[in-house]
């Protein structure tokens, strides 16, 4: 567990004023990392630090000479177009850095008029991919929404055997990870329609997203050696909010007997910032197992997993369609969970990809899976929502929806609050649905 310490303190002010504001998901005890340059300019991106609704330009602070020893070091591994170096410096360097960055940005600070010309508005900014994304697995850690989906697949076995001993998991495709803001083309692959003999190619028609946080690897493991639960967390930089988009047509036919395939490379999105692991650790939680399930075999147990494993992250699904945009109205909020409840620890995640000797590096993504919660208004997924499509949910406009139209856009958003610490946030993850491409 990271320990607290006065970069959490509730009371720090910053003299960026929108970081003081109240329900900023930016204050200064929050600080995430992102990649970004001048919208529609030419410049090369680079890596940014959140702080109300500006940036601080991490090149142009270290040409300040602001930072000393391990923070300027650190910050000379941010002086890049990704996180991938300052990933593998690992928390020492984080934390470094961290601190040096909350002392200077809070109020009072010497040389704030220097750095104050190292602010960019995040409204003039566009984003990219955070990290160079080299691997990429796409986990299953809520029990909710295994069941959930279970039960419209499988009404007399819901959930496998081998759900609650192993943390399932698939390797996924890194290349088609884009960022929020992804226009997301409908895919076209092959499906059996209901009640058909044979499959067509046609464009899916039960498109879906999925609700889940995005966990970025830090220092790499050697091939050949795993990562215990005791070290799991020290390999992990960071979290983000992630849409991982879903075919469910083209799974349904597609996932026996290797998993999804076409149904889920096509696309997926991640939020600009990445929230570090020390940001979060005033939110952490309890984790636990109910008595009458299976215990963690010792390699996916530990004393801190049961004190702290947990990480309270409330959730949102909004959607805003194509009609509520053309009438000015609002998005809509669907459902909200939160990522304590996930079945699977981050820290088992890392451990179990590991145990057989894979080798992670900085930069590789873990999705954590679809984030339902034990209440209907709490599914991650339209599937679940509608109950397979067969029970439509009606908008403010009156439109109904089962699946995903064209036009939809999707925005998930993320905050943290405990008692006797600031409210931090993630941003937001937003994309929208495209028609699909005409076929011959």
């Amino acid at each position: 567990m990271i320990p607290l310490n006065e970069t959490h303190h509730p009371h720090l002010r910053s003299w960026v004023d929108s970081a003081n504001a109240a329900g900023t998901d930016f204050p200064i005890q929050n600080l995430p990392f992102g990649v970004f340059r001048r919208y529609g300019s030419a410049e090369a991106f680079r890596v940014g630090v959140a702080i109300g609704d500006q940036i601080l330009d991490l090149t142009a602070a270290q040409a300040k000479s602001v930072f000393n020893g391990d923070a300027d070091l650190a910050a000379q591994a941010c002086c890049a177009p990704t996180l991938n170096a300052y990933m593998a410096m690992g928390s020492h360097a984080w934390s470094a850095l961290r601190l040096a960055l909350s002392r200077a940005l809070r109020e009072g600070y010497a040389l704030q008029s220097a750095l104050s010309t190292c602010l960019v508005a995040q409204v003039d900014a566009e984003f990219a991919v955070p990290a160079q994304i080299g691997d990429y697995t796409d986990f299953y850690t809520s029990v909710h929404h295994a069941t959930n989906i279970g039960k419209l697949l499988r009404p007399d076995n819901p959930l496998l055997p081998n759900y609650k001993w192993v943390p399932i998991g698939y390797h996924g495709r890194s290349s088609s990870i884009g960022i929020s803001g992804q226009d997301v083309r409908r895919p076209v692959s092959q499906v059996m329609r209901p009640g058909a003999t044979e499959p067509v190619l046609a464009p899916s028609a039960r498109m879906d997203y999925e609700l889940e946080m995005g966990i970025f690897i830090g220092p790499g493991n050697a091939l050949g050696e795993p990562v215990s639960m005791q070290q799991a967390e020290q390999h992990v930089f960071g979290m983000c909010l992630f849409n991982d988009w879903s075919a469910r047509d083209v799974q349904g036919w597609e996932y026996q007997p290797l998993g999804p395939f076409l149904s889920k490379n096509f696309a997926s999105t991640v939020s600009p910032w990445v929230v570090t692991m020390e940001a979060l650790a005033p939110y952490r939680q309890a984790w636990t197992r109910a008595g009458g399930d299976p215990q963690p075999l010792p390699y996916l147990d530990a004393s801190d997993l049961r004190e702290h494993g947990a990480v309270n992250i409330e959730l949102g699904v909004f959607i805003q369609t194509a009609a509520m945009h053309e009438q000015g109205l609002a998005e809509h909020r669907l459902s909200h969970s939160n990522f304590r409840d996930a079945y699977w620890s981050v820290s088992q995640m890392v451990a179990h990809h590991t145990v057989n000797g894979c080798n992670l590096q900085p930069g590789d993504l873990l999705g954590s899976g679809t984030q339902s919660g034990p209440a209907p208004d709490e599914a991650g997924s339209l599937m679940e929502l509608s109950m397979g499509g067969k029970q439509p949910i009606t908008l403010p406009t009156g439109e109904t929806r089962t699946f995903l139209e064209d036009g939809d856009t999707i925005v998930f958003r993320g905050a943290c609050m405990a008692p006797g610490a600031a409210r931090i946030g993630f941003g937001e993850v937003r994309g929208t649905l495209l028609p699909a491409r005409a076929l011959s």
